[in-house]
């Protein structure tokens, strides 16, 4: 008996088989896993934001409700806004994966219209707070907190619609086929990444 014989007997599998069974790296899995370790260092930052935000306002007897200068509404509005866009990523992702191109760009085009009309809103709520209350950066604990949370966050929201917008300008130049969906499959775990941080962020300081 020949030892490839030999090994198929004892192990009840053709080494060649089995070496194509085993997981190769890719750039595709390279990529997910970058962006996979680049979310978790993220993580760890926001969670100490927002767990710093919870300690300061614990400890402070003097905290003002945040109902009384935040415009709880509109920031639903927002979240709402985040949370649809996430439905749409997945979306695009569905259609780049099966090579419908016009599914593709509608949702991907939907995702970024609503980062945008996000950041619109985030605009106009800065606005208000710093012309119309005189908030800023340096006026208290509670403000200074605010502003680095939703303004850490908003530059996400930026990142990522400038990332999907890109996306969307290869597949309009025929860069970006059916072969390379994993690319927005990427940037889809950054954009779902922002919507949950965000949902974090509205409950933790706008809600409780």
């Amino acid at each position: 008996m020949s030892e490839a014989a030999a090994a198929i007997d004892t192990h009840g599998h053709d080494p060649v088989q089995a070496d194509q069974l085993e997981p190769s790296i890719t750039p595709g899995n390279m990529g997910k896993l970058g962006m996979w370790a680049f979310l978790a260092g993220d993580a760890m930052t926001f969670g100490a934001g927002i767990a710093a935000y919870g300690a300061l306002r614990f400890h402070n007897v003097n905290w003002p409700d945040p109902a009384q200068w935040l415009g709880i509404t509109t920031t639903a509005i927002m979240t709402f806004i985040l949370i649809v866009s996430s439905l749409t990523m997945v979306e695009a992702l569905s259609g780049i994966q099966h090579g419908n191109v016009g599914k593709f760009r509608t949702f991907m085009g939907l995702t970024i219209m609503g980062g945008l009309a996000f950041l619109t809103m985030q605009a106009f709520e800065w606005h208000h707070l710093i012309w119309g209350e005189h908030l800023s950066i340096t006026t208290s604990l509670f403000s200074a907190t605010f502003f680095i949370l939703t303004g850490f966050h908003g530059l996400h929201v930026t990142g990522g619609v400038i990332y999907n917008s890109t996306l969307y300008i290869r597949n309009l130049m025929g860069k970006l086929p059916k072969e390379k969906a994993g690319l927005v499959e990427i940037a889809g775990l950054y954009w779902h990444f922002v919507d949950l941080v965000w949902i974090l962020i509205f409950t933790f300081v706008y809600l409780i």
